[in-house]
């Protein structure tokens, strides 16, 4: 009886295992940054995504990493040298009149990590877990000098269509560079299903770019 009893837990374990497993994206070589899944609901920060480089956790149209060790000097601290060898570029916000400017239209988070200079065919992917599956809204933290799209693949399939992403650009802006320093919140998607376990998330950057992207948050609806 209790050999029978290890068998079944065994066999429980392994179904489990092989349903977390089948519901993530087929022949995916790229592993959760820092061994960690972004979890659901919560905020999946864009900054984080998977390890597995070009063409694998995401494509980036160089592969220069535009803001760490460029913009910001690589001078060895964290926010200025994060992930300073991968393709995606990645800056942070500054305060001093940067970030914390009068034409925000949501107030940022300094010293938050994010992902900029968006080229259209970009891509970007996140292991992620979905701790209760249903119907979910999501939110974008951004920034857009032009009206621009995104869009969302779940395990490799398109789970939500092109979506525009308001501009917030300023005619009142003095300062011309600042035009990609305005942030803003816009809700992306207002009831999507996802299924409870593991799923890997694509943020593809669809038309214009020129996009800064902090963070989608996913709150679950009715």
């Amino acid at each position: 009886m209790k050999n029978k009893l290890i068998n079944l837990s065994i066999l429980f374990l392994c179904i489990c295992s092989f349903s977390l497993k089948s519901s993530a994206q087929k022949n995916y070589n790229g592993k959760p940054w820092h061994d960690s899944l972004q979890v659901i609901p919560g905020k999946v920060e864009c900054e984080k995504f998977d390890v597995g480089g070009e063409g694998i956790a995401y494509h980036d149209v160089d592969s220069v990493n535009n803001g760490s060790g460029k913009l910001n000097p690589n001078d060895g601290t964290y926010l200025n040298t994060f992930r300073i060898n991968e393709g995606v570029d990645i800056s942070y916000t500054k305060i001093g009149g940067t970030d914390d400017n009068p034409y925000n239209l949501v107030k940022p988070e300094m010293k938050q990590l994010y992902v900029g200079w968006t080229e259209p065919g970009e891509w970007i992917k996140y292991s992620v877990v979905v701790m209760k599956g249903g119907y979910y809204e999501g939110i974008l933290m951004y920034t857009a000098n032009a009206d621009g799209k995104i869009a969302l693949d779940v395990d490799g399939k398109p789970w939500m269509e092109p979506v525009l992403i308001k501009s917030t650009f300023s005619k009142i802006e003095p300062v011309a560079w600042r035009q990609w320093h305005h942030w803003n919140k816009q809700i992306i998607f207002k009831r999507l299903k996802l299924s409870k376990g593991k799923h890997v998330l694509t943020l593809r950057t669809v038309e214009k770019g020129n996009m800064n992207y902090d963070f989608i948050e996913f709150k679950k609806v009715k």
